[in-house]
């Protein structure tokens, strides 16, 4: 952790940790750390520009790798996080869940969990709630070791890991089913 942080220091500066406020057990917010893969840069009106133009080489590195993740273990020293469980999504959508959904937040979330190695961020999101969802019913020692394993396989292969950030939007929940709109926040999980 300590190269990583240096890394992230000299190619991008302060800070070198990204923080934001994620919903963890029972929806109760915490702040979920990463290691910053982005700059800063924004354009003449002071908006941030398009994640793409942001990610730094060695932040592609860091996201290809997972190693953008290993703060996260802070998180699970804190008991705010589980090494397996859902992924922390953004307090912004909590009131768009089902009831099913919700589920979700009676477990910690994790680092990894069954939505990650069934796919990670190249998942549809009503695909990935239900995997969150499903884990929370089905949780066992079995499981969670089954996760584990797989996440290994997924990090070594480096699989189910977009290169870039994209720009494929959180989720609005409408009457007739899920909808994109706007841009998930650029280091949001992949």
């Amino acid at each position: 952790m300590v190269l990583v942080a240096a890394g992230v220091y000299r190619t991008m500066g302060r800070p070198i940790f990204f923080r934001q406020e994620r919903p963890g057990l029972n929806g109760h917010p915490f702040t979920v750390l990463k290691f910053r893969t982005m700059r800063n840069t924004t354009d003449v009106e002071g908006k941030p520009l398009p994640a793409p133009e942001r990610i730094t080489p060695f932040g592609l590195f860091l996201r290809k790798t997972s190693l953008d993740e290993l703060p996260q273990l802070i998180n699970v020293v804190r008991g705010d996080m589980s090494f397996i469980g859902p992924r922390p999504l953004l307090v912004t959508y909590l009131p768009y869940y089902t009831q099913r959904e919700m589920r979700r937040h009676e477990v910690r979330p994790g680092i990894t969990g069954l939505a990650q190695i069934s796919g990670r961020n190249t998942l549809p999101w009503p695909e990935r709630l239900e995997l969150d969802a499903s884990y929370v019913e089905r949780m066992s020692f079995g499981l969670d070791v089954a996760i584990f394993l797989q996440t290994l396989l997924k990090v070594v292969r480096r699989s189910d890991v977009l290169d870039v950030p994209q720009d494929h939007g959180g989720f609005i929940r409408a009457r007739q089913g899920m909808v994109k709109a706007g841009v998930m926040s650029d280091q949001h999980d992949r």
